[in-house]
């Protein structure tokens, strides 16, 4: 099981970004799903998350901005970012409670993160 995050780049204070994050392999469900970010010299903190019937929850930080969603039929979740600040600045990374086969736990998988850069 992979989550692959994709979407980065560089964009100007206001801009917007998506950022996709999709689930591959073996999968038998998907539960709640979020996205984190880590700043430079800064601890990683929680953006966003969504659970697997749709309820969200944001940082005050971003709420009213950046909207999380998922496409349970394509295993994939977004995170839209609108109004853009520079405070914004980080590598933009995303988790999954999974569960791999019928067999088997859920458990916590984690995908590479996407650097977004937004600058002044």
């Amino acid at each position: 099981v992979q989550l692959q995050a994709s979407g980065g780049g560089l964009v100007q204070a206001g801009g917007s970004l998506r950022l996709p994050c999709a689930a591959s392999g073996s999968i038998f469900s998907i539960n709640a799903m979020g996205w984190y970010r880590q700043a430079p010299g800064k601890q990683r903190e929680l953006v966003a998350t969504i659970t697997s019937v749709g309820t969200t929850n944001y940082a005050d930080s971003v709420e009213g901005r950046f909207t999380i969603s998922r496409d349970n039929a394509k295993n994939t979740m977004y995170l839209q970012m609108d109004s853009l600040k520079p405070e914004d600045t980080a590598v933009y990374s995303c988790a999954a409670s999974m569960i791999a086969t019928i067999t088997t736990k859920a458990r916590w998988y984690w995908g590479q993160g996407t650097l977004v850069t937004v600058s002044s």
